[in-house]
C-alpha cells in the first residue's frame, strides 16, 4: 500500500488546525506560492516514501512551456537532477537505503508542441516521488534537504507532512533548517 496516498487524509486534522488561507494554499495546487513547495514524507516499515510537489518557477525559473532551445535543456537538465533523488536528500548512510521507484510529473516534461499549446502559459507545478527502501530502517533517524535547496536556491521553505514512527506530524524545512527527524 502506498502511504503516500492517504497522508493527506490522515494529516486534514492539521490542516483545519492552522489558518483557512494556509490550508487553501496546501489543499489547492492550482494557487501556489513562488519560494515554496511542499514535500510528503511517509515512514513505515523499512520503506520511505517522499513527494515533492513544487511551483516549476523554484526549480527551474520559470513556469511556461519551454519556447527556446535554451529552455528546452534547461527542463532536460532540471528532470535529470530531479532523477537523482540521493543527490537530493541526504539519507544516514547506516540506515542503507536504496531508491528502488521514482516518477517524475510535469506538463513541461511533455516534448511535443502539442503539449505546448495545450500547456500555454499556466502556473507549472512539478512533481517528483520517490521510494527507498531501508535495510536498516532503525537507523533512519532523519531526512536532511539541505542539498535540494542548494540545488534550487529559489526553493526558500518546504512545507512538510509527515507520517512516521513518532506520528503524524506537520512542519517547515528551510535551507538553514532543512533536518526533518524521523
Amino acid at each position: 500500500m502506498h502511504l503516500l496516498l492517504i497522508l493527506p487524509l490522515l494529516l486534514s486534522p492539521l490542516a483545519v488546525a492552522g489558518d483557512h488561507e494556509h490550508a487553501h494554499a496546501q489543499a489547492s495546487l492550482g494557487r501556489h506560492e513562488h519560494g515554496v513547495g511542499e514535500l510528503d514524507v511517509a515512514l513505515e516499515s523499512g520503506v520511505l516514501e517522499l513527494e515533492l510537489r513544487s511551483p516549476a518557477a523554484n526549480l527551474l525559473g520559470f513556469e511556461h512551456a519551454p519556447r527556446s532551445a535554451e529552455e528546452h535543456r534547461q527542463v532536460a537538465r532540471l528532470r535529470e537532477q530531479l532523477g537523482q533523488a540521493q543527490a537530493l536528500f541526504d539519507l544516514p548512510a547506516a540506515a542503507d537505503c536504496r531508491l528502488t521507484a521514482q516518477q517524475l510529473d510535469s506538463p513541461l516534461f511533455a516534448t511535443t508542441d502539442h503539449a505546448h499549446d495545450e500547456h500555454g502559459d499556466a502556473h507549472s507545478e512539478i512533481h517528483a516521488r520517490y521510494r527507498f527502501d531501508c535495510h536498516a530502517p532503525a537507523a533512519l533517524d532523519a531526512l536532511d534537504a539541505a542539498p535540494l535547496f542548494r540545488a534550487f536556491p529559489a526553493t526558500t521553505r518546504l512545507q512538510v507532512q509527515l507520517i512516521g514512527p513518532r506520528g503524524q506530524q506537520g512542519g517547515e524545512m528551510r535551507a538553514g533548517a532543512s533536518r526533518l527527524a524521523l
